[in-house]
């Protein structure tokens, strides 16, 4: 899909502005009073070649409307969560019984078993840790792929290419992507949303960004603690007044664009002025749970002696409520347990057991809500890491980075529930049986929200660019 070739994009927003301050008023009136037509004849335009919105979306009927990604920061352990391997039990505390690839730290022991028991779940049989109870019971509502593999074994390239289809800083992130392809469907909120438990993960919020999209695409970050969005609030005693300053604003912001011509940036700050006065009336209501009933915040864990199960649950049920609002995509990122996110060098078992606990009971709710409210089957729920960790130990008690193979999983949305895809081999060390890249787990995503990824491109530095870049595939099987 081609964006429309602009002489402008990339200059300035710079530059002198002619006449006097009532001249610039004056003809900048004129100018931002057909701004709000200009954005409805866009949205009418969609798809037509007369506006500079990607062509009409979606390419074919969609199983999915949104996306929530629970993403886990670091990278967990799949072998001691859905990944069960009888060999490992049998060989735990001897010399590794194949080849080691390189490791980040090269500090490799021996053989190291589950950490925990597994027990087979439901009609399904899946394979689900005991540190993950809640979740096990959910089991035959997950699409479990157990032959996830990434080009990259350190955290920041990683999370670029998890995020991005590429493993350096600067390409759009699968969040903006969605946003620009299909808009949101709530004109009061962001399309790409991403719920800060704490943990802003290596790469920082370029795993988050608009890249050479267009830069109103990135996501917006919500925080747990204290005001949900930053400088959000009112500055004016009144609405009117502050409306007022928010209407003279956009008026000399149109000015410059009257003068410079577009510039992408500015164009992005004009959309999210407007977007940030609506959203002062309507993140107050979003973030307020008051409203749901003391049942469902239990069953999410809202009232959980553990902090950092409450802060979980309260982005899990947040997620629940921004895409009933129309949200295309929410972004869940980790609260900090005291050790290093999932990435559990030492100290597996304790650091293991606190992740577990302060995700397990909020997914599991989220994915009844969702289910209860028939909004499952139209919501993608996808879990994972940016890779996976040695079957064999770190120095005694932790595992290093492993992306050869790992498991991720989804539920809703179109994709089979009660199926396990994909195998590692007798270690759960490499991917073996039907391995998955992360540019094919987006282009199965994307295909669920209607989009032909191979189609969906940008124009940009003279290639058509995409997310999945040059490769990828839908996998059929993890399609009901």
């Amino acid at each position: 899909m081609k964006h429309p070739t602009n002489p402008f994009r990339g200059q300035s927003c710079g530059g002198a502005l002619p006449g006097s301050r009532r001249d610039l008023l004056r003809s900048a009136w004129n100018g931002f009073a057909m701004l709000p037509l200009a954005h409805l004849a866009a949205q009418a335009n969609r798809g037509s070649g007369e506006s500079d919105e990607p062509k009409r979306l979606p390419h074919f009927t969609p199983r999915a409307k949104s996306v929530i990604f629970l993403y886990m920061d670091g990278g967990p352990s799949c072998q001691d969560l859905f990944d069960y391997k009888p060999r490992l039990v049998a060989d735990d505390g001897k010399p590794f019984g194949t080849k080691m690839e390189p490791t980040q730290f090269n500090n490799n022991g021996n053989t190291l078993g589950p950490r925990a028991k597994f027990r087979q779940h439901g009609e399904s049989g899946q394979w689900v840790s005991d540190l993950l109870p809640h979740l096990g019971a959910a089991a035959d509502k997950l699409c479990v792929v157990r032959s996830m593999v990434a080009d990259f074994s350190e955290h920041t390239n990683a999370n670029y290419f998890l995020h991005t289809g590429h493993g350096l800083q600067g390409r759009p992130s699968m969040g903006a992507w969605v946003g620009y392809g299909l808009g949101t469907q709530n004109q009061d909120l962001p399309a790409f949303v991403v719920l800060n438990g704490g943990l802003i993960p290596p790469g920082g919020v370029d795993c988050f960004h608009s890249g050479f999209l267009p830069a109103q695409t990135q996501g917006s970050l919500f925080r747990m603690q204290g005001d949900a969005v930053a400088n959000i609030a009112p500055q004016e005693p009144t609405r009117a007044l502050q409306q007022r300053k928010v209407d003279l604003v956009q008026a000399l912001d149109a000015a410059d664009l009257r003068a410079d011509g577009s510039c992408d940036a500015l164009e992005a700050a004009i959309k999210n002025h407007e977007l940030a006065f609506q959203m002062q009336s309507t993140v107050p209501e979003l973030v307020d749970l008051s409203g749901e009933s003391e049942r469902l915040k239990s069953l999410y864990g809202i009232d959980d002696e553990y902090e950092q199960t409450r802060t979980f649950a309260r982005q899990c049920m947040l997620a629940r409520r921004l895409v009933e609002r129309g949200v295309r995509f929410v972004e869940l990122t980790c609260p900090s347990t005291g050790h290093d996110r999932w990435d559990q060098h030492s100290n597996l078992e304790r650091g293991l057991g606190d992740n577990c606990r302060m995700i397990d009971k909020p997914i599991a709710a989220l994915l009844s809500d969702l289910q209860a409210r028939g909004m499952l089957d139209e919501t993608i729920v996808l879990w994972g890491g940016e890779f996976g960790r040695t079957p064999f130990a770190q120095g005694r008690s932790g595992r290093d980075h492993n992306p050869f193979g790992f498991t991720m999983w989804a539920a809703g949305g179109g994709f089979r529930p009660g199926t396990s895809y994909g195998a590692t081999d007798e270690f759960g060390y490499k991917a073996e049986e039907n391995p998955v890249s992360i540019h094919e787990l987006h282009a199965t995503v994307l295909f669920l929200l209607g989009i032909d990824h191979e189609k969906f491109t940008y124009r940009f530095g003279g290639r058509d660019l995409r997310l999945t870049d040059v490769y990828g595939r839908v996998i059929t099987p993890l399609l009901a």
